[in-house]
């Protein structure tokens, strides 16, 4: 009873395997029914031709000429010219400029301030007595002299007299005794006297011209004294030397000033310099410096300049170059000054140039021959640049006179006429196709 139960189950089992492997066939066999009908639907796509895309880059034409370098430092503005001015004698100040205050403007022979002068005034007028006093004593020494010449005339023509009377009295006395002795000694004694006034007098009339020098002397001392009060006096009134602008004002009315006080500065913006620090490497190949026999630099060539206000640089002003002014060893500087041109004080649009400015100086140095100026951007850091040839791209070395922030300067390795990428381009490929987007100058001049 249990065999025939067991082959039933067998027999059912096989009938399900034959049932599912017919329904496997037949989706497969769907499927790829359906898979042929939609490939058969399937339109194939347009066939494109394929192109080399270009480069759009812009060009610059190589033109050699002679270019004058320029030399560019930074500097501070100054005025040539700015004096302390001082109190130079002692005292109250009685009066102060009115517009007595830093940044205003006063004119040449302005009075600034003005100190009492009234011990000043007395000492001149002291000094002033003094000089005539001793004008007149020099006025009656010489008077003097003059009476005291005629009366030592008259005292040596006395004493010849009474020489000639004693001698003769001596000679009566000495012969026939006609005349006493005591009449010889009166002649001698009177002869003796006329000698001793004469000597008395000679003696007066020599020491004049003595007399007379020391009175000069105390005369010119004096004057000196004179002189000396009328300054201190002149000095109690301190004026502006110069037209210029007061940098510094230290003063009130009723202030004690002494001698040596600094109490006014007063500049001079009409005459501006500006003192720029170059590099020495510039500074040896590129500024013109004539020779000099001392220990020192020579007169540097008088070459324009450019000055631009680092603030503010839609404008510029001009200046020369004037003078070395020191060099720096431990920075390895060269310090030079520009002066501004007195011409150049003011602009259309902005602040005009004045002293505190910071700028920007540049400097026409020497000539380069026959180089090309071309962007700095279009110079790779391995002195190379691309060019444009029969419409593909090229790259070719170069080389660089000199390099500036924004320019560099050609000298080799270009023709003239040679179109220079100056697009700024990220490793291009060697013979790509370029497309020019500007219309860059053809014309190639060679001076």
């Amino acid at each position: 009873m249990e065999a025939p139960h067991l082959d039933d189950r067998q027999t059912r089992r096989k009938k399900r395997l034959l049932v599912n492997i017919i329904v496997s066939l037949l989706l497969v066999g769907l499927g790829v029914a359906g898979l042929q009908l939609l490939a058969k639907m399937r339109k194939p796509p347009a066939e494109v031709a394929s192109s080399e895309r270009a480069l759009r880059v812009e060009v610059q034409s190589v033109v050699f000429k002679d270019i004058e370098v320029p030399i560019s430092g930074f500097g501070e503005v100054r005025a040539l010219n700015s004096v302390l001015l001082a109190a130079e004698v002692a005292g109250r100040v009685v009066a102060v400029h009115p517009r007595l205050e830093v940044g205003e403007t006063v004119g040449e022979g302005e009075l600034l301030f003005e100190i009492d002068s009234r011990n000043y005034a007395g000492a001149r007028a002291e000094a002033a007595a003094a000089v005539g006093r001793w004008r007149a004593t020099i006025a009656r020494l010489k008077k003097q002299e003059s009476l005291d010449r005629n009366r030592l005339q008259t005292l040596q023509r006395n004493q010849d007299l009474a020489r000639k009377e004693f001698d003769r009295v001596k000679t009566l006395f000495a012969k026939n005794k006609l005349v006493t002795r005591s009449a010889m000694e009166q002649a001698e004694r009177a002869y003796n006297q006329t000698v001793d006034q004469t000597d008395q007098m000679a003696s007066a009339v020599a020491l004049y011209p003595v007399r007379i020098n020391e009175a000069q002397g105390s005369l010119a001392s004096a004057e000196a004294r004179q002189r000396l009060a009328l300054t201190n006096l002149e000095r109690c009134k301190v004026t502006a030397p110069f037209t210029g602008r007061i940098k510094m004002a230290n003063l009130e009315p009723g202030q004690y000033v002494a001698p040596g006080q600094g109490i006014v500065t007063l500049a001079d913006d009409s005459r501006l310099e500006i003192q720029v620090a170059l590099d020495s490497r510039d500074a040896r190949k590129w500024l013109s410096v004539e020779p000099d026999q001392g220990r020192w630099f020579g007169k540097v060539k008088p070459v324009p300049c450019k000055i631009y206000w680092v603030e503010d640089r839609t404008g510029h002003w001009t200046g020369v170059l004037q003078r070395v002014v020191h060099y720096a060893a431990d920075s390895r500087t060269l310090t030079v000054a520009v002066a501004v041109d007195n011409g150049a004080q003011g602009r259309n649009r902005g602040l005009p140039l004045v002293e505190g400015m910071f700028c920007e100086v540049v400097i026409v140095g020497k000539t380069i021959r026959q180089v090309a100026a071309l962007p700095a951007s279009a110079v790779s850091f391995d002195k190379t640049v691309y060019l444009v040839r029969e419409g593909r791209l090229k790259t070719m070395p170069v080389s660089v006179a000199r390099l500036e922030k924004e320019v560099a300067y050609i000298n080799d390795g270009l023709a003239p006429g040679d179109q220079v990428i100056i697009t700024r381009l990220s490793d291009p490929i060697e013979n790509s196709l370029v497309e020019i987007v500007n219309r860059p100058e053809k014309k190639a001049a060679t001076q």
